[in-house]
């Protein structure tokens, strides 16, 4: 998941261009699929969930926008950056922190609060991917096994609600949480809310690593394509973790279990779950380099507030 962006800040129109259609034609071979499988309903289990969970339209992920601090030369005819968060002027075209509203303003501020406090945070890595079984506990009695029309449960209902029983639960993610059965939530060490999800989420949980696909989402164009492709591959790789070790059969899918019922899975679950902090911690601090710069080009008011 290396950079392919160049250190300099000025981009020649060929080279702008050459990004730009690379970028493209890389997200295409992720969008295309995805919109065939919606067109005839038949939607994939793992890869989609990107799309429809995170609400990233896939013309999103397509376009391709420089990062904050980049000038791309002969670029003021493009029409996809016509947008009002452009500068144009002699000196080319590039992000103008000074034209942001507050609402976009107010969505870079609460991301990078929470890419701080959850990259300070020390990782936690006990969870072996518990919240996807939680949310199958006793699915028989309150009618909602997701998935379950395309993928069976590894286990038997009775023999998935044991071992619900028989583990401790320690999910942090507010979102994931909200997801669990009404029954299991009382397992849960704490109950997280989005209000407190500054205060509980952490750089192990796979679900934030993977969110930072979705706080991109939220802050472009201002933190680059570039940087948003680096998170969505790491998102890929969360997603087909989490579905591997959930209670599901993946296997018609081509994946195999990571049986986190066993201690030989829920060893290799904590493997690959460190795997991916290594992986993500680099992107949050790219993430928060990025946003301060951007603060650092912007003072404006509205009404009273100042920002």
């Amino acid at each position: 998941m290396k950079s392919t962006m160049v250190n300099s800040k000025e981009l020649p129109q060929e080279v702008w261009r050459a990004y730009a259609q690379h970028h493209y034609e890389r997200a295409l071979q992720w969008t295309a699929p995805y919109r065939r499988r919606r067109a005839s309903r038949n939607l994939h289990p793992i890869y989609d969930f990107l799309f429809i969970y995170y609400r990233i339209k896939p013309t999103q992920l397509e376009a391709w926008h420089p990062q904050y601090g980049i000038t791309l030369m002969e670029a003021s005819q493009e029409p996809i950056y016509q947008h009002h968060t452009y500068r144009h002027d002699a000196n080319g075209t590039t992000l103008d922190p000074s034209t942001m509203d507050p609402r976009a303003h107010h969505r870079l501020e609460m991301a990078l609060r929470l890419c701080e406090a959850v990259y300070e945070r020390p990782p936690q890595f006990g969870c072996f991917g518990m919240h996807e079984w939680a949310m199958v506990y006793r699915g028989d009695d309150e009618g909602d096994v997701r998935h379950a029309e395309q993928l069976p449960l590894r286990l038997s209902q009775e023999e998935t609600d044991a071992f619900v029983r028989s583990r401790p639960i320690a999910c942090s993610h507010s979102d994931a949480f909200r997801f669990f059965s009404e029954q299991a939530k009382l397992f849960n060490r704490i109950q997280p809310r989005k209000e407190t999800r500054i205060d509980n989420e952490q750089c192990g949980c796979l679900h934030t690593n993977m969110d930072l696909y979705k706080l991109c989402g939220q802050c472009m164009p201002w933190l680059g394509s570039d940087l948003m492709w680096r998170c969505f591959e790491l998102a890929l790789e969360a997603r087909k973790l989490d579905m591997r070790a959930s209670p599901y059969d993946c296997s018609s899918l081509g994946f195999d279990p990571v049986p986190v019922e066993t201690a030989a899975g829920r060893a290799e679950y904590e493997r690959l779950q460190r795997r991916l902090h290594d992986q993500a911690q680099p992107l949050r601090k790219e993430m928060i380099h990025c946003m301060k710069n951007i603060f650092n080009g912007v003072v404006f008011k509205e009404g009273t507030r100042e920002f």
